[in-house]
């Protein structure tokens, strides 16, 4: 099995399924004009997903991408820390969605799915967020947080699941393995 995603979450979060798989960095160009969000992450896994498999034919291969989204407007990575801090205050007070996209190929078998999760913040002072900047590196989080680290003290609540948010819905990517099996 291989994984093709540069993310240590995501290798860590597969370890709960198989510690049996490799990582394969796709390479792939990130850039796309689709705007629905849930879409986006889905097509973006796939390109990750299918770009590897092409080199591994015959390998189980899962890609996977994940954005933020509030009141329609999307947050990938922060370009920087004026751009991350933009993000968190934009998602302080509100709820906002998390979208994974994931594609595991195998052959001429594939699976794409696209799992949601709703999360709480509470609002959040400047100060706040100043401080959780100089805690954290967010430059490779989507929405400029990790619900997994000091970002916890933020989230007021979730709907779905919880690992979606850290980067791999974990049940789900189990159930598109067993799927892909039957």
């Amino acid at each position: 099995m291989i994984l093709a995603s540069a993310s240590p979450r995501r290798k860590e979060l597969l370890s709960l399924i198989t510690a049996d798989f490799r990582v394969v960095i796709s390479g792939t160009d990130e850039t796309c004009a689709v705007k629905d969000p849930r879409s986006l992450v889905r097509l973006l896994a796939e390109r990750k997903a299918y770009s590897v498999a092409e080199k591994y034919p015959g390998e189980t291969v899962i890609g996977a991408d994940t954005v933020v989204e509030a009141d329609g407007e999307v947050f990938g990575k922060p370009k920087d820390e004026a751009d991350a801090r933009r993000m968190l205050g934009r998602l302080s007070g509100c709820t906002h969605f998390v979208h994974t996209g994931v594609c595991v190929v195998r052959g001429e078998k594939h699976l794409a799915k696209t799992f949601t999760t709703k999360v709480r913040f509470r609002k959040l002072a400047d100060g706040e967020i100043d401080l959780y900047l100089k805690q954290e590196d967010v430059t490779d989080k989507a929405g400029a947080y990790a619900i997994q680290g000091p970002a916890a003290k933020f989230v007021e609540g979730i709907d779905g699941c919880f690992f979606n948010v850290v980067g791999l819905p974990v049940s789900g990517l189990y159930g598109m393995l067993q799927e892909l099996e039957g």
